[in-house]
């Protein structure tokens, strides 16, 4: 077994990572399968988080790897800058099979920060195209993660996010969250909250809502925390946005394909976005890939605006549509399909959430929420935020068990393959470790 030291990972400056902390004692992974990774020491962990929400088939695909590697030696780059690669077409014919009605039209990134900022440029330029270029505003949340691109980080509402990179992009307002103290320990969605939403309406009173392009949400903000939205909330941003023609963008990147229960979070809460991003899970992890979907009368009235034979979308990306990428989420595809992992996770979801859910008896504990397949713990904080988060995270990954932390939450994702049994080992591996932590 090689032998991994300080010196030898100093040159990766590594992305939401304590460096020197990580470098004095790594957690490395060298090799995946199924649910589980194992780390430099041959030891077996439980992957509870998929990865970063990405691997929801489980790891080591053999058929992605194997569609990957054929497309490598077929076509192994193509730029889809006045070119084409058939894949990508494909890709595209199979998403808007799964995006809800309507959302026919399909842009490729390399990432959820990329897709985010893509959106972003959409909005802009269908307004524009549409004669209504003062449009330059947009909305988000307090408490949003989307991705870290100047666009998505000007959305943000993660104040470690935003703190050391100044103004970034100017015109963006924040709505107020949705997490209330009161609902505390509720499992799945609270039933107050949606009035919350009227944000967006006091927005457009005070802005203009003829300068509003697109309020920018995640169903359920993921990284934050897993915060569920209220009964109601997300179909009062839909109609407000009617309302003064803003678009509705959601930020699909953690909870599409199959981590609701199913294709996307708009299907499960019952409504339908104008845009809407995703990446992550659209190749198991196994490719970077990213996408948005668009509303056919978004996609119809940009290239309708150019003249014929002009470019009509100034934007792109030289990775974006890869053949590679393409051919792995293909294959992803075909596996979500082959073994009904959407139905699988909805029909998992109440065992996963009420075994999840007995973590509130363990010590320490300030907060459960979740929805689906996907859920959060929250800790009573020790000290500085995100202390006691990340030695829970390190003895947890020295326990047998990988959870994605943000500060004092962590947040559990498993898999849509794992098993009652798979549940039982997890939950039980965080009930003994958190009462000793």
């Amino acid at each position: 077994m090689a032998q991994y030291t300080a010196n030898t990972l100093e040159q990766h400056w590594m992305p939401f990572t304590a460096n020197r902390d990580f470098k004095a004692d790594p957690r490395l992974v060298v090799r995946s399968e199924g649910i589980h990774y194992w780390n430099h020491k041959g030891e077996q962990i439980i992957d509870a988080s998929s990865g970063l929400f990405c691997c929801a088939a489980g790891h080591a695909r053999k058929e992605i790897a194997d569609a990957v590697g054929q497309q490598l030696m077929e076509v192994d780059y193509c730029t889809h800058f006045q070119l084409g690669h058939p894949s990508s077409f494909e890709v595209a014919r199979r998403i808007a099979q799964l995006t809800p009605e309507g959302l026919d039209h399909v842009f490729f990134a390399n990432s959820g920060s990329e897709a985010v900022d893509t959106a972003l440029k959409i909005a802009m330029a269908y307004h524009h195209a549409r004669g209504e270029g003062q449009r330059q505003r947009f909305v988000s949340r307090e408490r949003a993660y989307h991705g870290v691109n100047i666009g998505g980080t000007s959305l943000a509402g993660l104040m470690k996010n935003r703190q050391a990179f100044g103004a970034v992009m100017p015109g963006v307002v924040h709505m107020r969250h949705t997490w209330n103290p009161e609902d505390r320990f509720t499992k799945g969605q609270p039933a107050s909250g949606a009035e919350l939403a009227d944000d967006l309406k006091r927005i457009c009173e005070l802005h203009g809502g003829e300068t509003v392009a697109a309020c920018f949400v995640e169903p359920i903000a993921g990284s934050t925390g897993v915060l569920v939205p209220p009964v109601g909330y997300l179909q009062r941003l839909r109609e407000i946005c009617d309302e003064y023609g803003v678009l509705l963008v959601f930020d699909e990147v953690i909870c599409g394909f199959g981590r609701t229960g199913q294709a996307f979070a708009a299907q499960s809460f019952e409504v339908t976005p104008d845009i809407m991003t995703m990446a992550k899970a659209i190749t198991n992890g196994a490719q970077p890939m990213g996408a948005v979907a668009v509303r056919d009368e978004i996609y119809d009235t940009v290239v309708d605006a150019a003249p014929d034979g002009a470019v009509e979308f100034f934007h792109g990306y030289t990775f974006g549509a890869h053949p590679a990428a393409c051919a792995a989420a293909l294959a992803t595809l075909d596996i979500y399909e082959s073994e009904n992992l959407f139905d699988r996770a909805a029909a998992l979801s109440p065992y996963f959430l009420d075994r999840f859910f007995a973590l509130r008896e363990a010590p320490g504990i300030a907060d459960l929420r979740g929805y689906g397949m996907l859920a959060a713990f929250e800790l009573e904080p020790d000290g500085a935020p995100g202390r006691r988060g990340a030695k829970a995270m390190k003895k947890l990954f020295a326990s047998g068990l990988y959870v994605k932390f943000t500060a004092d939450c962590g947040l559990v994702a498993p898999p849509l393959v794992v098993r009652e049994g798979d549940i039982d080992d997890i939950c039980t591996i965080l009930e003994d470790v958190l009462t000793d932590l």
